[in-house]
């Protein structure tokens, strides 16, 4: 018997609160109990960077919108393109990655060898705004887990000069369940919405707290101490949400017990868009290939640190079925190649068919964007505080 069998409405019981694994119940949802807070992903040591850099004399091209696509051809593999911005003295990656639409781990794992918390006046820094549409059905919301990116696919209507339907896709970085409280694969559904939410910490988290010498109340109410933030989506996984934050930083990073956390603005966009009853896939892919004009593009992520995949096989694998899926025949791909994508793990769309690849000068050339980054970014110190325990591995309590 599932909790939204044995509990109210409005009232949870202790023990079914124990039991769930992920954000605790929210006031306005259809559903059972729901938990969620903060934890921390240990980092990873990264190899140095690059040595070609961008030109710093190029003009600076005015930033590509990555949030939202509209007219997209139901084929399409690649969204996107990869871009670099030129590093103020003051600029840390939260800023950086807030600004651009990026979590911080993807923007930290594209920019080996670079401080994240002090660039430097005039570092490129590049932005990973180039993605591969994972090789799933194009319907609803696709969550991949190691991207650390959501990807929601709506049919658009055919106008009269176009004979097919096209899609919008809309590209949101995302916060996921940190290790032990791992966010799951599997297909759900959005089963209900809330304004302001409600957040009543379950049994096991308010414990975990207590530990830290944190406590948590049994209800926290809507507002800036919230975890939850504004809007919140329930899913039919009993337990887990796509909901806000009150701590932004936190997106990109695994620091929740398992539920799916977006920055405000992005929730709220796509709280007006997402329906009720739309299809949810949560995958686990950190390799993925796709193509755009002929070309072969690889993508290689940070893999979740239970997955024991072979990266080099399973990249192999995935550049196989990218040939098949395109009906071509297979040619060579420089393995030396492929290993270097594998072993660096950048989360850049790299080209792999070209005889001599060049991954520097590929680089080197993407289009450099004006910084658009406010000179005063609010919330920057408890942003820094955030990301500073991440980092050195001390523990992040929920607000």
């Amino acid at each position: 018997m599932s909790c939204r069998h044995c509990i109210s409405r409005l009232v949870l019981t202790a023990a079914c609160l124990s039991v769930l694994p992920a954000c605790s119940y929210v006031e306005g949802l259809e559903l059972g109990a729901w938990r969620d807070g903060f934890g921390r992903q240990a980092a990873t040591e990264a190899p140095p960077p690059a040595a070609a850099t961008p030109d710093p004399a190029v003009p600076r091209s005015a930033p590509l919108l990555t949030r939202h696509y509209e007219g997209v051809a139901p084929d399409t593999e690649v969204l996107g393109t990869v871009q670099a911005v030129f590093a103020r003295h003051e600029n840390t990656f939260v800023q950086i990655a807030r600004e651009y639409n990026l979590g911080y781990n993807e923007l930290r794992q594209a920019n080996p060898g670079v401080d994240v918390w002090l660039p430097g006046e005039g570092t490129p820094v590049y932005l990973p705004t180039m993605t591969i549409v994972p090789d799933a059905p194009r319907d609803g919301i696709v969550l991949n887990l190691p991207s650390m990116r959501l990807l929601y696919f709506a049919a658009e209507d055919a106008s009269e000069a176009q004979e097919d339907a096209t899609l919008s896709i809309t590209s949101h970085p995302i916060g996921i369940g940190r290790e032990g409280w791992a966010t799951p694969t599997g297909v759900a559904e959005v089963t209900g919405k809330a304004r302001d939410p409600v957040w009543y910490p379950p049994a096991s988290v308010r414990a975990e707290h207590a530990e830290l010498g944190d406590p948590l109340p049994s209800v926290v109410s809507a507002g800036p101490e919230n975890p939850l933030g504004a809007f919140a989506m329930g899913l039919s996984m009993p337990g887990y949400l796509i909901h806000g934050t009150n701590m932004p930083a936190g997106v990109g990073m695994r620091v929740s017990h398992g539920c799916i956390r977006l920055y405000p603005e992005d929730i709220e966009a796509l709280f007006e868009r997402v329906p009720s009853g739309t299809p949810v896939r949560i995958i686990d892919e950190p390799v993925l290939a796709g193509w755009r004009d002929g070309e072969l593009f690889l993508e290689v992520h940070e893999p979740l640190a239970e997955d024991d995949r072979d990266l080099t096989e399973l990249a192999e694998q995935t550049i196989a079925a990218a040939f098949e899926r395109a009906g071509a025949e297979a040619v060579p791909v420089d393995p030396e190649l492929i290993a270097r994508l594998v072993s660096e793990r950048r989360g850049i769309p790299f080209p792999v068919l070209s005889p001599e690849p060049d991954i520097e000068a590929y680089l080197a050339s993407v289009r450099v964007v004006e910084n658009t980054i406010p000179l005063a970014v609010a919330g920057t110190t408890a942003s820094n505080e955030l990301v500073r325990r991440e980092i050195d591995g001390e523990p992040i309590e929920a607000p």
